[in-house]
C-alpha cells in the first residue's frame, strides 16, 4: 500500500531539460544566420536575372529598330528590404514598355538603362537595399562593349564595365556580361 502512494520517478530532471535547451540554442545560432544569408542570396539573384532579360530585350529592339532604348529608374524610389510594386513612371512609361520588358510581380531592385545620344550602346543597371541597412547596397550592371561607353543610371555602374575580381588588379573592366558594378556588390558581401 505504501508503494501505491509513492511518487513516480519517471520524467526528466532539470539538468536534462537545460541540456536540451542549450542544444536547441546552439543549433538555432548556427541555422538562423545561414538562413538569412541564403535569403539575401536569393533576393540578389533577382537583379542578375532581370538584367539578363533587359539585355535580351535591348538586343531584340536593336535588331528591329537599329537603336537601343534608354529607360528611367523604375520603380521611382529604391526599394527597401521588402518587394515594391513595379510601377511604370513618366510620359513614355519610362521606356520599359517601349522596350517590351517588365518583371513578373513586385521587385527588390530598381532598374534603369542609360544610353548615349547616338544610341549605339547602353548600360543597364539594377540597385537594391536587400538587407535594409543604410550601407551595402547591391548594384548589378551590364555594359555593352560596342559604341560610346556610358555610365549607368546607378552611380556605381561605370562605363568601363562591371567588376572583374579575376583581373590584376581587380577593376570594373568586364563588358557584355551581367555582374556586380563594384567590389562591394555581389554575393561575397553576405
Amino acid at each position: 500500500m505504501i508503494q501505491k502512494y509513492r511518487k513516480s520517478e519517471k520524467g526528466f530532471t532539470l539538468i536534462e531539460l537545460m541540456i536540451v535547451v542549450a542544444i536547441i540554442g546552439i543549433l538555432a545560432a548556427i541555422a538562423i544566420p545561414n538562413f538569412i544569408r541564403f535569403q539575401l542570396k536569393s533576393k540578389s539573384s533577382e537583379g542578375k536575372v532581370n538584367l539578363a532579360a533587359i539585355r535580351t530585350a535591348e538586343e531584340g529592339y536593336m535588331a528591329e529598330y537599329g537603336t537601343y532604348v534608354g529607360a528611367a529608374l523604375t520603380p521611382a524610389a529604391l526599394p527597401g528590404a521588402s518587394k515594391d510594386p513595379w510601377a511604370i513612371i513618366g510620359d513614355a512609361g519610362a521606356n520599359f514598355d517601349t522596350l517590351g520588358w517588365s518583371p513578373e510581380g513586385n521587385v527588390y531592385f530598381q532598374y534603369g538603362v542609360a544610353i548615349p545620344t547616338d544610341g549605339t550602346t547602353y548600360t543597364a543597371s539594377a540597385s537594391a537595399n536587400i538587407d535594409g541597412t543604410t550601407t551595402g547596397f547591391q548594384s548589378w550592371g551590364y555594359v555593352k562593349s560596342t559604341g560610346t561607353p556610358v555610365v549607368g543610371l546607378h552611380t556605381g555602374c561605370l562605363a568601363t564595365g562591371v567588376w572583374d575580381a579575376t583581373a590584376s588588379p581587380a577593376a570594373a573592366s568586364l563588358f557584355d556580361t551581367v555582374g556586380p558594378c563594384d567590389a562591394t556588390s555581389g554575393q561575397s558581401v553576405f
